[in-house]
């Protein structure tokens, strides 16, 4: 079993227990009518819908073939209890663990200015610190001789408990590649939601080294998993509504083919949560893609804003 089914299995421990009271009834009520959104918020998600795309009958060894998942409407999401932002938990970290090349310092910077714009919220590059923390007992390693760090013992030993006052989430990042536990190959990253602090590797979503060559295959993947886990900490569950950064996934095949949208249903979770203004966000993300050279996403982007009614001001 590859470590990336092995980080969606152990993330679908964490929703699959809670996800499933009262879930046929809610499903049943259909597309929500956003009784607490303004009418600008409400024209801007029914403009956005018409671009969901549907979802692909999945194959075998794809995430919902091997997942048979209900769902989380609005309504569901609401019932949470949510990890939302208030006038003094407003920021996202971002901590590097180890050393980075000049290259790895860029696509962690341009993370940071993504997720920045994807949640519409401060997000913080902090200074590097050495992974010297690592005892030899959680290092080994792996079969291509790569260094290799145990996840849980990052968690549990350097990020439990270091969430800066101020902070609603903190996601490390190495450049080595990770173990969950002994028995297993690797992992791409691991995350408490509870601490709301979590750790990815960049090391196999580079293809093991990065280079200009694939320096953008490997940000896109990074935008995907960082938004995507950190999305969970926001208690948004897996989307089974249409294409979207929440979709789950079994491989790292299956993540290239997913876009970095949330599709409306996801979109109308993170507005009620972060209120933000749609239009805004949207522009800044279209931006980005457009300067990053990320043309499937920029394009996505691109759509959504022709959607748009010209007096939207969400």
């Amino acid at each position: 079993m590859s470590g990336f089914l092995v980080f969606r299995r152990l993330l679908r421990l964490v929703w699959g227990v809670v996800g499933l009271v009262g879930i046929s009834l809610a499903l049943a009520c259909g597309w929500p009518s956003y009784p607490e959104f303004s009418a600008e918020a409400r024209a801007y998600f029914d403009a956005i819908k018409a671009n969901d795309q549907p979802l692909k009958t999945p194959r075998p060894g794809e995430w919902r073939h091997e997942n048979h998942e209900p769902g989380q409407t609005l309504e569901q999401y609401q019932d949470l209890a949510i990890t939302r932002p208030d006038s003094v938990h407003r920021t996202l970290y971002l901590l590097p663990i180890g050393h980075f090349s000049p290259l790895q310092k860029q696509v962690l910077e341009a993370t940071r200015q993504y997720l920045q714009h994807f949640f519409q919220l401060p997000v913080t590059l902090l200074a590097a610190v050495p992974d010297t923390f690592v005892p030899k007992v959680a290092r080994r390693r792996g079969v291509e001789g790569q260094e290799q760090l145990l996840a849980p013992y990052i968690l549990t030993h350097h990020l439990a408990g270091k969430l800066p006052p101020d902070g609603l989430a903190l996601m490390a990042l190495s450049p080595r590649d990770l173990y969950p536990k002994p028995e297993w190959n690797y992992v791409f990253g691991l995350a408490s939601y509870p601490d709301r602090v979590g750790v990815t590797s960049l090391y196999r979503l580079q293809d093991t080294r990065l280079t200009a060559a694939n320096y953008t295959r490997c940000l896109t993947r990074l935008l995907n998993l960082s938004s995507h886990e950190l999305g969970h900490m926001f208690s948004l569950r897996h989307c089974t509504f249409a294409r979207c950064a929440m979709n789950g996934t079994n491989s790292l095949a299956e993540t290239d083919g997913t876009p970095n949208r949330l599709c409306s249903e996801c979109q109308t979770k993170l507005y009620w949560t972060c209120r933000y203004n749609n239009r805004q966000r949207l522009l800044a993300l279209h931006t980005f893609f457009q300067n990053h050279q990320l043309k499937t996403d920029a394009s996505l982007a691109s759509h959504d804003l022709k959607r748009l009614p010209a007096v939207t001001r969400p």
